[in-house]
């Protein structure tokens, strides 16, 4: 039991009815979840706004509501307490209620558009291999210790956050290394978090079916650079145009790496193939068997984070050449007759456009490239011909096929995508919204030394339709397919 007075330390509260001395159990603020002696905090979403659900929380038990509208009140033995924002109260609650364990660990926020997953991953992999105890919070899963869970959004809600930094600490973890979205970042899901870096990766097209323009989409992730305490560092991509913008009012130290343009770290590609690549960072070479701009990018950026939390930069460039790609990400299958299969996460234009330019940038003119792509229903609908415009520039054959549909009617999805094909690009595409038809289809496609890239999906282990989840691997499905043209 927490004592309620310490647990309200540093929130802002602008009127109170009741006691505060009092003992909490815990803290929700889905009224199910509800114990007795709860605070119960009172979030409007997009769907359901908990301030309706203030009676039922005290049925269930709930001693305590926070809220941000002006409600009855008329308990004698609940408390009622009004904030002016309960989003920013749930947070500050939920550190207070763990015991602020962000303060306790190194803690890296890793945000942008494309690449956070993989350079969270990769910082955990590599200090893990330096043998430090690390964490990982990221769109693909939860680590630390013996404890692995596969995430269900990028970044959690501020109890599960506090919840596993908490379990972090006890364990003697160092460093948590941390994927910080645009939408938890809007929710205040960060709010309060003791960040010791912030890194910005890139900024390209989307979430605009939640942010709705560009601009608030980008002020929404220089809100997380503007929280950084002085005693933080602020990474940037220098190859980036917003990289500035993000830097105007952070208190952090600001850094930069960049492969096109000068920065603090920097770094060079020397030879690039299906089998990895060769690269020059900061005058030394390495090998990594992993390939492209974006993932020299990627390896950069951990580079440079080892290097400002004060690593041994000759040590960090050794283990950096043990590292792999990230599940889902540029991952590959040898098929038969020397073909070669890619499942990339690539659901964003600039996504699409960085791999296929790396596959055309290795391949050559003897081996066609197939792309096998989809877009996602109930999502930014502008993105939908762009994608299909890149994929059929760049590739020699196009399937558009069903990514996750969601509820809206996958055909009608593809056709939103075929508008943006270019007339001369038309004749290389084929329509097939069954996605395992549409790799099949693929996969017979493809002769001697072929690449077939399946994008949109990677990590992820399910695909949506009409609001049911059923199982679907896309590396799993390609493997099997290739496996039986064998």
């Amino acid at each position: 039991m927490k004592q309620l007075k310490n647990l309200l330390f540093g929130v802002a509260i602008e009127q109170t009815f009741g006691s505060l001395d009092k003992q909490i159990s815990t803290v929700v603020y889905d009224s199910s979840k509800v114990e007795t002696n709860s605070i119960f905090v009172a979030i409007k979403g997009d769907l359901v706004d908990g301030h309706d659900f203030i009676d039922k929380a005290f049925e269930l038990g709930a001693t305590v509501a926070i809220v941000e509208d002006q409600v009855n009140y008329n308990h004698t033995e609940i408390t009622l307490i009004r904030v002016q924002d309960t989003r920013i109260a749930l947070a500050v609650l939920a550190d207070n209620y763990y015991g602020n364990p962000s303060q306790n660990l190194e803690l890296i926020g890793i945000t942008g558009t494309n690449g956070k997953t993989t350079v969270a991953s990769l910082c955990f992999e590599l200090f893990s291999q330096m043998g430090y105890a690390s964490g990982l919070l990221s769109t693909v899963a939860i680590k630390y210790g013996n404890y692995i869970l596969q995430a269900t959004h990028t970044t959690p809600n501020p109890l599960e956050i506090n919840k596993h930094l908490s379990e972090m600490v006890v364990l003697g973890i160092s460093h948590c290394f941390m994927e910080v979205s645009s939408h938890g970042i809007h929710q205040k899901r960060i709010y309060g978090l003791n960040f010791r870096a912030g890194v910005f990766t890139n900024l390209t097209r989307d979430h605009l079916d939640y942010h709705k323009t560009f601009a608030d989409y980008r002020d929404t992730k220089k809100l997380f650079f503007d929280m950084l305490p002085k005693s933080a560092f602020a990474l940037v991509n220098g190859d980036d145009k917003n990289a500035v913008f993000m830097l105007q009012n952070t208190k952090a130290k600001k850094k930069s790496f960049a492969i096109e343009n000068y920065a603090d770290y920097r770094a060079q590609i020397l030879e690039n193939q299906f089998t990895g690549m060769q690269l020059k960072v900061d005058n030394q070479e390495l090998w990594t068997p992993m390939i492209g701009n974006f993932n020299a990018s990627n390896l950069l950026a951990v580079y440079a984070i080892a290097s400002l939390l004060d690593q041994n930069t000759l040590e960090v460039l050794a283990e950096l050449s043990k590292l792999k790609n990230v599940k889902g990400r540029f991952e590959t299958i040898k098929g038969p007759k020397g073909t070669l299969a890619i499942v990339d996460y690539a659901h964003t234009p600039d996504a699409l456009k960085n791999v296929l330019q790396t596959i055309n940038s290795v391949r050559t003119k003897n081996e066609n490239l197939i792309t096998v792509v989809g877009c996602g229903g109930e999502r930014d609908q502008g993105k939908r011909p762009k994608m299909a415009a890149i994929a059929a520039r760049l590739s020699d054959r196009v399937v558009f096929t069903s990514d996750n549909p969601r509820s809206e009617d996958p055909d009608q999805i593809i056709a939103d995508m075929e508008a943006g094909v270019a007339p001369e690009d038309y004749k290389k595409t084929l329509k097939i919204s069954d996605r395992k038809e549409a790799i099949k289809a693929a996969c017979m496609l493809l002769s001697d030394k072929d690449i077939l890239l399946i994008a949109g999906k990677g990590h992820e282990t399910y695909q949506e339709i009409k609001g049911v989840k059923t199982q679907f691997d896309d590396y799993k499905v390609t493997e099997e397919i290739l496996l039986k043209l064998s």
